[in-house]
């Protein structure tokens, strides 16, 4: 009874640890900088680089010296001359039924220009991983903008619906009660029950949204997409954080962008590349060394102290000089030469596509600013046009369907005003993006 008493709590501890590991509260701040340690493609960045470093070693090791060596073992299993000692002495016999042979070789480059060549190309690739990892982050950073804004954009709209829903259900009843009274229509009853259909539909849409924002939220981050999230930052609060007036004048630094960096190192490559393509007609020079031990014998007796070996060394230096390749290297050559000069052509693409990103970035973070005065500002008035609607129609002054179309008016500036707030908060990320703000 207690082992199953025990079994019973360790399971329940368990279960409650895992739980814990499962919950996190994150400002947008902490979201951003764990999803750019967590989030798939940047930890698959943080692996391109690793293996771009031992690339570099590896092109590095081919001109470092190589040690190699061997042994074969021979058997005769059908001689031409059996059983004959062409020595004379027994010391070493070529025609011996076994034969075994021990060499260790060291080997050094001496001298080979598409290895020159291959140890700054291996930089550069070095250098596209790392560039390819900060490209990551900062689309990671956008990505959990939106992501974190979409969730908090989701749940207020539930709150809204429910106000409104509130609302109706108030006048609803209203209405009921004052068909039964003969004080309304029919009518009234109904446009009221479509108007509380619509937002009870909406509200369960809105909820299964919510669900889904967190879950893309997750996956930004680098989550299962069950992980419950709770976001210390309120809607407000981000609105009033990504409003910033001061990044329309911001000076671009377009050197420094990431864009045109990964331009430029692809131009690097290609110029690596047609170098390397003329490097290929210069002769190439190793040296080696090698050390040789050798022993025949009738019988098997290559592990007896009595057994003969002969030892041979030999020293070399080889000299491999291209001479005429069909003009193949020359096609090679012109290849990428082409491929550079396209890469310059890229290069200045690039520069232009990168000072029209920005003001058009510009241009929509702007807009997105005024959007948001603009709606903040239609959205109070809708709701001062509301509540004196309201006020006319419990006073019998004004129709249901005047009163709905005001209230249609309102949830039509809600959703303006929702969307206006989201648009300033992603139209500020992009900006960061095309200004190339670092990723903190």
């Amino acid at each position: 009874m207690k082992k199953y008493i025990l079994i019973v709590f360790v399971l329940f501890f368990t279960s409650t640890i895992n739980a814990q590991q499962k919950e996190m509260s994150l400002s947008m701040s902490e979201a951003i900088g764990y999803a750019v340690k967590n989030n798939y493609d940047n930890r698959t960045a943080l692996n391109d680089i690793e293996a771009a470093k031992k690339r570099k070693w590896e092109t590095t090791a081919t001109g470092l010296p190589q040690i190699n060596a061997s042994v074969n073992y021979q058997n005769n299993l059908k001689r031409q001359f059996p059983g004959v000692d062409f020595t004379g002495d027994g010391t070493i016999d070529f025609n011996a039924q076994h034969n075994i042979t021990g060499t260790v070789t060291l080997s050094q480059l001496l001298f080979d220009g598409s290895y020159l060549v291959g140890l700054q190309s291996a930089k550069t690739y070095l250098k596209i991983s790392e560039q390819a990892k900060e490209k990551t982050e900062m689309a990671t950073r956008e990505a959990v903008i939106n992501a974190y804004g979409n969730v908090l954009v989701a749940e207020e709209s539930v709150r809204i619906l429910e106000r409104n829903k509130k609302v109706n259900d108030r006048l609803l009843k209203g209405a009921r009660e004052g068909f039964k009274n003969g004080l309304a229509e029919q009518e009234d009853v109904e446009r009221f029950e479509i108007s509380e259909g619509n937002i009870v539909s909406n509200i369960r849409n809105a909820k299964r949204m919510v669900e889904i924002a967190y879950e893309y939220l997750n996956v930004a981050l680098g989550n299962p997409i069950d992980t419950k999230l709770t976001l210390t930052e309120s809607l407000e609060d981000l609105v009033l954080m990504n409003s910033d007036l001061q990044l329309l004048s911001q000076s671009f630094d377009l050197d420094n962008h990431i864009d045109f960096r990964i331009a430029a190192n692809n131009r690097e490559s290609n110029r690596l590349l047609l170098k390397l393509e003329k490097s290929k007609a210069l002769p190439s020079v190793n040296a080696f060394i090698n050390y040789t031990r050798l022993a025949n014998s009738e019988d098997f007796t290559f592990f007896n102290s009595s057994q003969n070996w002969i030892s041979t060394s030999v020293f070399g230096v080889g000299i491999n000089v291209p001479i005429f390749s069909s003009l193949g290297r020359s096609a090679k050559t012109k290849q990428a030469e082409i491929a550079l000069a396209s890469s310059d052509i890229r290069l200045e693409e690039t520069k232009q596509r990168l000072n029209l990103q920005v003001k058009q970035a510009r241009s929509k973070y702007q807009l997105s600013i005024e959007n948001y005065e603009t709606a903040k500002k239609n959205l109070g008035l809708a709701e001062r046009i509301e509540k004196k609607q309201t006020i006319k129609f419990d006073e019998g002054v004004t129709s249901s369907f005047e009163l709905l179309e005001t209230r249609n008016q309102l949830y039509t500036q809600q959703n303006n005003f929702l969307q206006a707030m989201l648009d300033i908060i992603a139209s500020k990320a992009q900006l960061d993006n095309a200004l190339n703000v670092p990723v903190k």
